[in-house]
């Protein structure tokens, strides 16, 4: 089955989301900045009515570049000024979790292992998305993608859309030298590295990562009802992309608490799967 010309659900969503973005930019960002995300609302809303004339394989892939685009954006939202309040109300939760609970020495009993394999999950995230949609192209499922982006959008989005009213830090940088694994891996460093260049610093809250890998886990549950086996592994992949968050310190437990929940708002592409 063709998709359809015309802007596409997935298209409209991520128009609603940059246009709401420009929105609010002006109580958040001060000086001439505070006009870019309007600037790249209508670049954004340009490429995507242009690329509607066409039933092209270009578009299939367009939502990738657009919520790149959408998380670079944030960066624009990064405080001057934060006091860490809400940073010190969450520490307690995590302290609790990695030491009374002993998630770190449950993670580091078996050495390297599971430290290893957990800070390659967090680094996948930025794949899960691509990995999923070719799952879809594998299956024959191409008229599935806009349900699947759709999921995918919603629970990506929606995370970043209220980065600005929780400006936060990572636990790693807020409480340096604090709560860190005790293993310290090649992949720890790889993950670091990518986040000192290419990191925002606007917030942490909800945690994008984790409510990404959650969305492609449901969209995936709703485009192959059929083959669970898929919506399974993924959803597996973003439980311990979650439980990197914390391990690493990369989260607070709320953040990805908060990005599980966000994540459910891929369901709302249910209404657009087709049998």
């Amino acid at each position: 089955m063709r998709l359809r010309h015309g802007l596409r659900q997935y298209e409209w969503l991520i128009i609603a989301y940059f246009t709401y973005v420009a929105a609010v930019a002006p109580f958040f960002i001060s000086g001439n900045k505070r006009w870019l995300p309007a600037l790249i609302a209508a670049s954004a809303i340009a490429i995507l009515v242009a690329l509607s004339r066409h039933d092209s394989h270009v578009r299939d892939w367009i939502p990738l570049v657009l919520t790149f685009t959408a998380f670079r954006e944030m960066n624009l939202f990064t405080p001057a000024v934060r006091d860490h309040h809400l940073e010190n109300a969450w520490i307690g939760n995590d302290r609790w979790l990695l030491d009374t609970a002993h998630l770190r020495a449950a993670i580091e009993s078996l050495g390297p292992l599971i430290p290893s394999y957990l800070e390659i999950c967090y680094v996948l995230v930025y794949a899960i998305a691509l990995i999923s949609a070719l799952i879809l192209l594998f299956n024959q499922r191409r008229d599935q993608l806009n349900t699947f982006w759709f999921a995918f959008v919603a629970g990506t989005l929606a995370s970043y859309a209220l980065f600005p009213y929780f400006p936060s830090d990572p636990p790693r940088t807020v409480f340096a030298g604090a709560d860190l694994p005790h293993i310290v891996t090649v992949f720890r460093r790889f993950n670091l590295a990518i986040l000192g260049q290419y990191g925002i610093h606007s917030s942490v809250f909800p945690s994008a990562h984790v409510s990404a890998a959650f969305a492609c886990a449901w969209g995936l549950f709703i485009t192959m009802p059929d083959r669970r086996r898929y919506a399974a592994m993924v959803a597996t992949f973003a439980f311990s992309v979650a439980t990197a968050t914390i391990y690493g310190r990369y989260h607070f437990a709320v953040d990805a608490l908060a990005g599980f929940a966000v994540s459910f708002l891929a369901f709302s592409a249910k209404a657009l799967h087709r049998k």
